[in-house]
């Protein structure tokens, strides 16, 4: 696959959240940390999942994580979060990321994608049913 290929555009919607990664999170290589990615992928699904739920939810699976192009410190980054699959006490959330590269090019690649299952709970910690 060319340089060409890769390329794409934002999804028309607006992202749940924007990120610009810093040296901290990259590694020595001048990469962004997969786990970084991870934690941040998590925390854009559980926004929705938590707008779902309509409060409090907990992350009770990582269904699936692909990274397709690594992320550079200063690309901006932008996750993008859809439900999947609202069930009793849980739903889940397929995340799509892309980053924007070279301001003066704006290049725009997607980089990862995860689907994330998420749990409605109550104060005290327990499952507790979705909204309907």
């Amino acid at each position: 696959m060319t340089d060409q290929e890769l390329h794409t555009t934002l999804p028309d919607e607006q992202p749940i959240m924007r990120l610009m990664p810093q040296p901290v999170n990259a590694n020595a290589q001048g990469a962004i940390i997969g786990g970084w990615m991870m934690m941040q992928a998590d925390i854009a699904g559980s926004i929705e999942a938590q707008r779902c739920a309509q409060g409090v939810v907990t992350t009770v699976a990582v269904n699936a994580f692909q990274f397709h192009q690594p992320v550079h410190v200063g690309d901006l980054v932008s996750f993008y979060a859809e439900r999947l699959r609202v069930g009793k006490t849980s739903v889940t959330v397929k995340v799509e990321v892309y980053a924007q590269r070279h301001p003066d090019l704006l290049t725009t690649v997607k980089v990862t994608e995860a689907t994330l299952t998420y749990v409605a709970v109550d104060p005290a910690g327990h499952a507790r049913e979705m909204p309907h």
